[in-house]
Formats: structure tokens, sequence, C-alpha cells
């Protein structure tokens, strides 16, 4: 094992799981198309955060979850209209 060349300093999580029981899930609230647009946003203004596609995050009822680390933040029931503000919390 060895450390990767690759090192960030924010990791943001965005739940695109699906169940195949057809259950509530991240996956059938548009969590896809929520992950590329926060992609896309993040990284106009941030290269020391990586922004990754996950499975659940035990969270499905409140909505999309998106979880931001190392700050260990889960935000539940995140919309489009959500990304600025998420965009601010990882300048802090």
């Amino acid at each position: 094992m060895r450390l990767s060349d690759k090192q960030f300093e924010k990791l943001v999580l965005v739940c695109v799981n699906e169940r195949e029981d057809g259950s509530e899930c991240c996956g059938q609230k548009g969590s896809l198309e929520l992950f590329h647009k926060l992609k896309a946003a993040i990284k106009l203004v941030r290269t020391d955060t990586r922004v990754s596609r996950t499975g659940c995050l035990g969270n499905c009822a409140s909505g999309i979850t998106v979880a931001i680390m190392p700050k260990n933040v889960y935000l539940g029931g995140v919309q489009e209209s959500d990304i600025e503000e998420i965009v601010k919390m990882l300048a802090e």
C-alpha cells in the first residue's frame, strides 16, 4: 500500500442509490442529475474538493442526501436550489 499522489482537502458525497424493490431512495428523486450539477459548480471554484457519487448514506426518507467530509456534515432534502449554499459551506 502507498499514499496516493492525488489528495483532496474535502470530499462531497452525493447519494445516487437505487433500490431494486422500488422503495424510497435518493436515486428516484433526481440525485444523479443533482450530482452532475453540484460537481460542475464546485469544479468552477474549488480545486481541492472531490465530488463523488455514493451508495446509500442511510437517510433516504429525508430526500437526496449529501455528505461533506471531513466536516462530517450530512444534508438531507438537497435540491438544485441548494447548490450555491453548499459551495459556500465548502469555503468555511
